[in-house]
């Protein structure tokens, strides 16, 4: 009877340290050291002990109108308050902003499974349970049907545009990447070369430039009739636009995988496909995750663009809030709770891309500090 084969874990475990002892470690370990840190956290209280006593201690939190901060020299966060319905839903019906909420939920629980380490069937989830959950909320979104009240694109604005925009450009982009960038090495010469068309055309672009075509050139080409949505050609072009670069990132990727990796799985008898989709993709994406996430954060903030073709973002709603005569000379209070908003989002994907990469290291990979 052979004894049971035992599997033995050669990661070194995680530097989970204490806060005294992290800092004793990292900001304290010799006298320059010391000296550099405490002139560091000097040189940070006078910095920021100004901008805590605007933005927190004399700040003003309540009020109806610009009469509740006539004292004071702090922020007056009244104005958030009062156009903080717009910040988020733009021009949206007030009676039916329900719809965006429940279908921003759906999306959101649909996503969820992809992100859970013991989840099975992924690719089923993001092959089947995605486009149903975009469908519907796209549906609950428009509306016009089952009793629901039609509302435009044009209405559409704030953050809640912010993210219609940013979700879409990126779900779109990420497996048209992958598709540019397999075309771009594909032995095909015809394949090959319209993926390298496409890519390099899309990247000599600005975005810019690709809006403003969307918005005003493309209607002069289209039949006598033919209308499409101003938003609807938006996020064909942004989508169009980010899988050019997202293409270049996943080449790098691929770049970076062995010869052996496709000789071992030809050995095994795999065919094309099942090599791509069993060994040299998830190798491929599981290298650049950094250089994705990084496309998905600029994609996000590059979605203030809209705004030169008439739809009002995040920032544009802020912006546009700051032109009302009740609320002239705030123009500080709002772009900084727009600035923190984006910092929100950019950050929470940052330290998401941190989670997948840690998780999909490889067993005898160095473990990092954990914070």
């Amino acid at each position: 009877m052979t004894p049971a084969r035992t599997t033995v874990d050669l990661r070194p475990p995680a530097m989970r340290l204490r806060p005294i002892r992290w800092m004793r470690r990292n900001l304290f370990g010799s006298p320059f050291e010391a000296v550099l840190t405490l002139l560091i956290l000097c040189g940070l209280w006078f910095a920021l002990r100004p901008l805590v006593d605007w933005a927190l201690i004399d700040a003003h939190w309540s009020g109806q109108g610009r009469d509740a901060c006539a004292g004071g020299g702090g922020a007056c966060w009244v104005f958030v308050r009062a156009r903080l319905g717009q910040f988020l839903y733009g021009f949206y019906p007030e009676a039916e902003r329900w719809r965006v909420d429940v279908g921003i939920a759906l999306v959101a629980l649909a996503a969820i499974p992809l992100f859970l380490p013991r989840m099975r069937r992924k690719g089923s989830i993001a092959c089947i349970a995605l486009p149903a959950a975009f469908a519907v909320a796209g549906f609950l979104l428009t509306g016009g049907a089952f009793g629901l009240v039609a509302v435009e694109t044009g209405r559409w604005g704030g953050l809640m545009l912010t993210v219609v925009v940013a979700v879409t450009g990126i779900a779109a982009s990420f497996p048209l990447g992958i598709l540019l960038a397999l075309g771009r090495r594909s032995e095909m010469p015809v394949i090959r070369t319209l993926s390298v068309a496409f890519i390099e055309f899309w990247r000599g672009v600005p975005l810019v430039t690709v809006l403003f075509m969307a918005s005003v050139m493309l209607p002069l080409f289209l039949p006598d009739g033919a209308n499409v949505d101003k938003l609807l050609r938006a996020l064909i072009g942004i989508a169009l636009f980010a899988a050019a670069y997202m293409a270049e990132v996943v080449r790098g990727g691929l770049q970076a995988i062995p010869r052996g990796q496709y000789e071992a799985a030809s050995a095994l008898g795999l065919g094309y496909w099942r090599t791509l989709g069993l060994v040299v993709l998830p190798q491929a994406l599981r290298h650049v995750i950094p250089g994705i996430v990084g496309s998905f954060i600029a994609l996000f903030k590059d979605t203030t663009l809209v705004l030169i073709i008439g739809l009002f973002d995040f920032l544009g709603i802020v912006q546009a809030a700051l032109t009302d005569p009740q609320w002239l000379g705030f123009a500080l209070e709002g772009y900084v709770f727009a600035a923190a908003v984006y910092w929100v989002f950019c950050f929470g994907m940052s330290r998401l891309s941190a989670r997948i990469e840690r998780r999909g290291a490889p067993a005898n990979a160095p473990a990092g500090r954990t914070w």
